[in-house]
């Protein structure tokens, strides 16, 4: 059993890690893009 438990740990740290990378990667290209977005927005007013 305890090493069932120990499995379980490790795959939860895996898939904690995997989905923080996947949201971090995400949210930062996001971010990229509306920086752009806004700048070219902002020389288009111009």
């Amino acid at each position: 059993m305890d090493i069932f438990d120990l499995i379980k740990e490790v795959i939860k740290g895996i898939v904690r890690a995997v989905s923080a990378h996947l949201f971090q990667k995400t949210f930062f290209d996001k971010e990229k893009t509306t920086r752009r977005r806004s700048k070219q927005k902002g020389g288009f007013h111009k």
